[in-house]
């Protein structure tokens, strides 16, 4: 698992108010492991004991684009976004982490905001989803910051970190007017 290749399309940048999206390089991979490795973190993705496969895993899924987020030059965390294509049902959907050494600075929101506007803009998107834990307010207020709003409970939606039962997680959705 550790030698899977990542392969990701042509180097992109987008520019928030506080942070620089920045398409994945395989340098950055040890440094999202790290993030990852962070209780608070780890507590939603989760990954085994090779955080560094596991990263790589989620990079290389198919159908998924993914950004390193910079703050003031470094990497800070790391977002993704995937679509469901089929023309009835077309939307984009998308998951996060940040360091917690950030966590509270407005850096999540901006983040979210600015993949948000670029879905919006640049692919057409007219609703985006994203479907944190239940339990993860701050991801849920930050969310809603940018006008995301719940639509419902997904009940036992995902297996729980230490993989002995399941968590909810809360839907939310945002239609392209009504990004903020």
């Amino acid at each position: 698992m550790g030698n899977v290749r990542v392969r990701r399309p042509k180097e992109r940048t987008l520019t928030g108010a506080l942070v620089t999206l920045r398409t994945v390089r395989d340098s950055d991979v040890p440094q999202l492991a790290e993030i990852r490795r962070r209780p608070e973190v780890y507590a939603y993705w989760r990954g085994g004991e090779d955080l560094v496969a596991a990263v790589r895993e989620d990079l290389a899924e198919e159908g998924t684009e993914t950004f390193a987020v910079l703050h003031e030059g470094r990497v800070v965390g790391a977002i993704g976004w995937y679509s469901e294509d089929e023309p009835d049902y077309r939307h984009a959907g998308m998951d996060l982490y940040l360091s917690p050494a950030v966590h509270g600075k407005g850096l999540g929101t901006d983040t979210v905001r600015t993949l948000a506007r670029h879905l919006v803009e640049e692919h057409g998107f007219h609703r985006l989803v994203i479907d944190p834990a239940a339990d993860n307010a701050a991801a849920i207020a930050c969310y809603r910051k940018v006008g995301f709003r719940p639509v419902g409970t997904l009940r036992k939606y995902e297996r729980n970190a230490d993989g002995r039962g399941w968590h909810d997680s809360l839907l939310l959705d945002l239609l392209a007017e009504e990004l903020t």
